[in-house]
C-alpha cells in the first residue's frame, strides 16, 4: 500500500508521469517497485486459492 501512495503522489505532482505510466527518471523505480509489489501479491492471492 505504501509503494502505491507513493507513487500516486508523485504523479499528481510530477508533469510527466500519469497515474498509469512512468515518464521521468525519479518516477520510473517508483513505478518498477509498486508494480512488482502488486504482482506479488496477486500471485499471492490466486496461489492461495488454489
Amino acid at each position: 500500500m505504501q509503494a502505491h501512495r507513493t507513487w500516486a503522489d508523485h504523479a499528481d505532482d510530477c508533469g510527466i508521469c500519469t497515474p498509469t505510466q512512468p515518464g521521468c527518471p525519479h518516477g520510473t523505480p517508483l513505478w518498477e517497485r509498486f508494480s512488482r509489489l502488486q504482482n506479488a501479491y496477486l500471485t499471492h492471492l490466486t496461489k492461495g486459492a488454489s
